[in-house]
């Protein structure tokens, strides 16, 4: 069954940083973000800003804590991005969890507009050519720190990758170039979609097709995340199959509008 991260509260307030917006800002570091960072961030599980940190409110203590690579002391946060006490990039975190990462619960029900945020804020920060003129250990870990985030951010943004990860995370795995857990009557169908939309002669039964396809992509979502928070992989992963196709369909459509433009 699954269950949702849970989230603490506690934040050290320090007297060179500035509460703005729902963050903490340095006084004297950051200047050209700070603006940006400031505005419209009243929500909770914010990222605290500290001259080249980032770090999580609500962070969890499930994994073992570990020390700076740079100055060996122990690292306040899991996941943790860059030192507390150097001020250091770190490593990335093995086998760390793309929902710690983007600091998102641990739901099919994605915030879209938070993650999409989260990602944003830590590529400000993350992102190599910050780290051009640092030493080669540096570089690497920026490199490396930029391209997690990206792939966390890729997987949790769309609902039929999200639906994979979460299922990956529990063992289970859908086969490629395999028709499991689909029956016949469904195959028919989708053959019957697919032919209509390689013979659509214009625009609008194009579109018509398109509806009707995102309209059952918004069903499967609703019970996927009925499945999921029931605990029934096996039924979420049927789902998702269906997902698959029906994804694939609606980038069909999308080429079939372009052939009109």
């Amino acid at each position: 069954m699954f269950l949702r991260v849970g989230r603490s509260s506690g934040a050290v307030l320090r007297s060179r940083c500035l509460l703005t917006g729902g963050l903490l800002v340095p006084k004297a570091a950051w200047t050209r973000n700070v603006t940006a960072l400031a505005v419209g961030r009243r929500r909770r599980g914010e990222l605290f800003y500290y001259p080249n940190e980032v770090r999580f409110r609500n962070c969890s203590t499930s994994q073992a804590k570990t020390n700076c690579w740079n100055c060996k002391q122990l690292l306040d946060n899991v996941p943790a991005f860059f030192c507390n006490s150097c001020k250091t990039i770190q490593p990335p975190a093995e086998g760390e969890s793309y929902f710690k990462i983007m600091d998102c619960d641990y739901t099919f029900t994605v915030d879209t507009q938070k993650l999409q945020r989260r990602y944003l804020q830590l590529q400000r920060f993350l992102h190599p050519d910050n780290f051009s003129q640092r030493s080669a250990k540096e570089r690497e870990y920026s490199e490396s720190q930029s391209a997690l985030v990206n792939r966390a951010y890729k997987t949790l943004l769309k609902p039929l990758s999200r639906g994979l990860y979460m299922l990956e995370l529990e063992g289970m795995h859908l086969e490629e170039g395999t028709d499991s857990g689909a029956d016949s009557a469904f195959l028919m169908r989708l053959m019957e979609i697919n032919e209509a939309v390689d013979e659509a002669q214009t625009p609008e039964e194009a579109e018509e097709i398109g509806r009707d396809t995102r309209g059952k992509l918004a069903d499967l979502t609703g019970q996927i995340d009925a499945a999921l928070h029931k605990g029934e992989l096996h039924a979420a992963k049927a789902l998702l199959v269906q997902m698959k196709y029906y994804a694939n369909i609606e980038e069909k459509v999308k080429g079939k509008l372009s052939e009109f433009m």
